[in-house]
């Protein structure tokens, strides 16, 4: 009996691991982020609820996304998000928005999405894309003004503007906050940095090498 219950148990869990592996359902119309509420003592896995008297239709509405953003940094890319920390209406609705804009040949560099799958649509130019799965295997193609290519949730990913002309796109995400982890911050800027010998070691290169490359990416405080 204990072992038909343990396997049960097993069955249970494994069932309902798709339902607990993406932003939670909403449990009413709207759950508008009240971001004031965050200076007190009550935290939540998300935000409070604005009541509903005080909500209004600008909290659904951002026109964050209309003007390119800023491409003159050393990656030649900007991304501009419309998640719930910027579009409060987000709050509990599962989807966010961002838009990327690249200079010529300019990089989105490898990054992943702990908490969401995503979807390109390129607005203009033309982009070089790739995600690599968990066994090493790079799936990648090129993709034009007005086609699409989808990202999985969590895996390392990236674009790159394949032209001399600006290029644009919009990203969609199954998350109203999906995160963004950069492979190379995450390594050289981490704050108290990652150990010089385990970077060294995992790369395979001298460790002068190492320091001169964290002197790129200096720690976010």
């Amino acid at each position: 009996l204990p072992a038909v219950l343990l396997a049960a148990c097993a069955t249970l869990l494994a069932l309902a691991a798709p339902l607990l592996a993406g932003d939670p359902d909403m449990l009413q119309d709207v759950c508008v982020a009240d971001y004031k509420s965050l200076g007190g003592p009550l935290r939540l896995n998300g935000f409070p609820c604005k009541r509903p008297e005080n909500v209004t239709a600008d909290d659904f509405f951002s026109a964050a996304l209309a003007l390119p953003g800023n491409t003159g940094n050393p990656v030649g890319s900007a991304v501009t998000a419309a998640n719930v920390e910027k579009l409060p209406g987000l709050n509990t609705l599962g989807v966010s928005m961002s838009r990327v804009d690249y200079a010529p040949w300019g990089v989105n560099p490898p990054h992943t999405h702990p908490r969401a799958t995503e979807i390109i649509y390129v607005l203009e130019g033309s982009l070089d894309v790739g995600f690599v799965t968990t066994t090493g295997k790079l799936f990648a193609r090129t993709v034009c003004k007005g086609e699409l290519f989808a990202f999985p949730r969590g895996l390392v990913h990236y674009q790159k503007n394949n032209g001399g002309a600006p290029a644009a796109a919009i990203s969609a995400f199954n998350s109203q906050l999906p995160g963004t982890q950069s492979l190379a911050l995450a390594m050289f800027a981490a704050s108290p940095p990652v150990p010089t010998d385990v970077l060294a070691r995992a790369l395979q290169i001298d460790g002068g090498l190492v320091e001169a490359i964290k002197s790129k990416f200096p720690p976010k405080q």
